[in-house]
């Protein structure tokens, strides 16, 4: 599939983002990283003072260019390669990006208001990575497309846009409830789907939103 440019662009931003972190002082890194709400520490600047860091503005979006490892970036970049152009050229690309970064702000506050309460159980932890965003992809290709043949990396099991949909949305509510795997953000990940589906039914006009503007076309 031909990559569209609005696709390319995030890819080259996550990538760059990754590269960003292995040559930057990760003291400053950490202001880009999704901090809950309060101070704690991050570090200690040059001359020994320590650094803290809490929630800041422009982390819910931030956030969602960095990752944790390559191999972190590698599955959210495929997920961005696989799904991201079938809904750009769909939507066109100023749509695409709106849905997008509105799924990566809305996994952003899920993700803020579920650390800084501490139900998690896990503490006190900044949050990483593109998933938030990727996961309203997902969503949103198994809405607009939900018949296609997805295939599944491991186990390599091809099935249907809307099946795979399912299937990982449950999995992350699952994880998400009970806790396991600490480090991955289930509920960001929930946050994005949410988010993603409250923007496509806003957009077609159904409800909880009342029908305005033009109508999608999927």
């Amino acid at each position: 599939m031909r990559l569209t440019p609005a696709t390319t662009a995030l890819l080259w931003a996550i990538g760059i983002g990754f590269l960003l972190q292995q040559v930057l002082s990760p003291e400053l890194m950490h202001y880009f990283m999704l901090w809950p709400l309060g101070e704690y520490p991050a570090g200690f600047a040059a001359d020994g003072s320590p650094i803290s860091v809490g929630f800041l503005p422009w982390q819910i979006v931030s956030y969602g260019f960095l990752h944790g490892s390559f191999g972190h970036l590698f599955f959210n970049g495929l997920a961005l390669f696989m799904f991201g152009s079938s809904l750009e050229q769909t939507w066109g690309r100023n749509r695409f990006l709106t849905y997008y970064f509105t799924c990566v702000a809305g996994a952003g506050l899920i993700q803020l208001i579920v650390v800084t309460s501490g139900i998690t159980g896990q503490g006190i932890y900044p949050t990483i990575g593109a998933s938030g965003g990727v996961f309203g992809l997902l969503l949103a290709y198994g809405m607009l497309f939900p018949n296609r043949q997805v295939m599944l990396l491991i186990p390599p099991i091809p099935m249907k846009a809307r099946t795979f949909v399912i299937v990982f949305g449950a999995i992350e509510l699952l994880l998400g409830v009970f806790n396991t795997q600490s480090g991955i953000a289930h509920f960001a990940h929930l946050g994005g789907m949410l988010f993603g589906w409250l923007m496509i039914r806003y957009w077609r006009g159904q409800p909880p939103f009342r029908p305005r503007g033009p109508r999608l076309v999927r």
